[in-house]
């Protein structure tokens, strides 16, 4: 059933404050309504909408799936809005409100944290969720307000798509495997070899390098040992278990220090691209703003 936009955003601002005051009871006196209000609007909202938002009992209220969904997106659209009036009554907002975001594992304990740092420090009313995941995760269905991840995995053209690094991967084993195994002087010899491959690439088996002529080599390959963890693929790299290609960052002390030996350094290095990845919306809340700008004033780490 088609919803009027007179009653679109009824019960929205009630069923958000129940839920960051954990109860009909702290809702209703945080807004100055009486309990059986709150409750009779969330009840008109569910109904409007067809699904339960919350489970609740006499003692514990509980957001469903759906109801997870909706808060999140609400949250977004009260921020909106409340954004939206300020810069009409051209007040400067305070950032505030949860911040969430999603980056790879390894690029926020070594590049985002200061950033973050001095995002806490600027707007200390903001509350920072990150989850550190080198999964590809749903920024829209899961509520995220930013995430960062390579170019290769921004391919939704809803989103923006915001380029703030440039960096590249390099080959590399260990001088224990390449004296058990040989060393490999061409990728395509990278057929005969033991391959540790990262699972979270679109294609985790093919590895692409450019020729000296500038053509693209496509090399199949077979892993020996596939994951989703970085850092476990080059632990076993240095412990002499097979070939792994990673973003360099993870690599250079290694090579500083022989634990690993570079391979095909006189090819053409494979780009990666990091990127900041945000909805297009018309009115972006304060908070996210500040933090998108932040990130590209302070990773200025093009090459």
């Amino acid at each position: 059933m088609a919803v009027s936009q007179t009653n679109l955003l009824d019960g929205m601002v009630i069923f958000t404050t129940v839920v960051d005051q954990g109860s009909f009871t702290n809702a209703a006196n945080v807004t100055g309504h009486s309990t059986s209000f709150i409750s009779k609007e969330i009840n008109k909202l569910e109904d409007r909408l067809g699904v339960r938002l919350l489970h609740r009992t006499t003692r514990t209220q509980s957001l469903t799936p759906e109801g997870e969904h909706y808060y999140r997106q609400s949250q977004q659209l009260i921020e909106s809005a409340q954004e939206l009036e300020q810069a009409i009554s051209g007040k400067q907002e305070e950032p505030k409100g949860v911040l969430k975001i999603s980056c790879p594992v390894h690029f926020g304990a070594d590049q985002l944290s200061p950033v973050l740092a001095k995002y806490m420090q600027l707007y200390p009313k903001v509350k920072i969720e990150v989850l550190a995941s080198d999964h590809k995760v749903d920024l829209i269905g899961e509520g995220y307000d930013v995430v960062l991840r390579s170019s290769a995995n921004a391919e939704d053209s809803s989103l923006i798509s915001r380029l703030v690094q440039r960096s590249c991967t390099r080959t590399v084993a260990s001088p224990s495997y390449l004296k058990q195994f040989g060393i490999p002087k061409h990728p395509s010899e990278l057929t005969r070899h033991k391959l540790l491959c990262y699972s979270n690439h679109k294609q985790p088996y093919v590895w692409n390098y450019v020729d000296s002529d500038g053509s693209l080599l496509r090399i199949d390959v077979t892993g020996v040992f596939t994951t989703n963890s970085p850092e476990m693929e080059l632990s076993l790299c240095k412990l002499g278990q097979g070939i792994c290609r990673l973003p360099e960052a993870l690599l250079l002390d290694g090579i500083e220090n022989g634990e690993l030996v570079e391979l095909f350094a006189d090819f053409p290095v494979h780009k990666i691209e990091m990127c900041l990845v945000y909805p297009s919306r018309k009115h972006m809340s304060t908070k996210v703003r500040r933090f998108i700008d932040l990130v590209v004033e302070e990773l200025r780490l093009f090459s």
